[in-house]
């Protein structure tokens, strides 16, 4: 049950919580202890943030990763060169329909936080962390690029900053990522704070105009999405996905050894 009454609805591997009355929402990724983010999970938030759109007094939604860890990120062997251009597709489609419901969302993030997981967590309006939250986008390690992040990720934190993180894959502490501006707040329960913040600043505020101003925030924004997406999506299939390494890199992960890169 919520904190509100209303029973938890379960949609596949993300679970749902409606909280003060169905003012808030939350979107839990119940597939412990990785909390991969495949298609059917995509799927099952792609859902729940259509069904947002519609409910009048939803004022904002918290995503959070049940267990230890918000997400490893998204699914390797949908990352492979026979499945890839259906994963991209879904996975941007969700942030589209994200900007499309413009309702405000807060992350909650434990343990790790990964890759797809990362470019989920810091679209959010706002970023809660755990002490021990690790955020990275490691993709460049298994030969592949973070499309979404390579479009987001100067608009968080920076170009210069957003670039270290995607030509390197290096992970960072919570601390790191707070000074770079990727985490809003650090918190030992980054739920409660989340939790605190969604009530003490959201609702006592009319659910329209929050969804006309998260929406004009990010009007530029989701005009520049549709163009930057469609041609990163183009140079992921035309360029990227015709190199050896993009294979090698994903097969190795998979396969548990250490890639062999051909530079080609």
């Amino acid at each position: 049950m919520g904190t509100s009454g209303v029973p938890t609805a379960v949609q596949g591997p993300v679970r749902r919580e409606r909280l003060e009355g169905g003012a808030l929402w939350k979107l839990v990724l119940a597939t412990p202890r990785a909390n991969v983010l495949d298609a059917a999970k995509i799927a099952a938030l792609t859902e729940a943030f259509r069904e947002a759109q519609a409910e009048r007094g939803l004022r904002c939604v918290l995503l959070e990763g049940e267990g230890p860890h918000f997400s490893f990120g998204a699914s390797v062997e949908e990352h492979l060169p026979e499945r890839f251009e259906a994963m991209l597709a879904a996975f941007h489609g969700l942030f589209r329909t994200m900007l499309a419901a413009a309702v405000p969302t807060a992350a909650i993030v434990r343990g790790q936080c990964l890759g797809g997981g990362l470019e989920l967590a810091s679209f959010c309006t706002r970023l809660f962390a755990a002490p021990d939250a690790k955020l990275g986008q490691p993709e460049i390690k298994l030969g592949v690029v973070a499309p979404m992040a390579s479009f987001w990720l100067p608009e968080r934190i920076g170009r210069g900053a957003a670039e270290d993180l995607l030509l390197t894959g290096r992970t960072l502490t919570a601390e790191e990522a707070r000074a770079l501006g990727l985490v809003d707040e650090i918190a030992d329960d980054p739920g409660a704070a989340a939790l605190a913040w969604a009530r003490t600043h959201l609702l006592p505020l009319s659910a329209s105009s929050l969804r006309a101003a998260q929406r004009l925030a990010r009007a530029g924004l989701a005009r520049r999405f549709e163009l930057e997406i469609a041609a990163a999506e183009r140079a992921y299939r035309d360029e990227l996905m015709r190199t050896r390494d993009a294979s090698e890199g994903l097969r190795a992960f998979l396969e548990k050894r250490p890639a062999r890169w051909s530079d080609a």
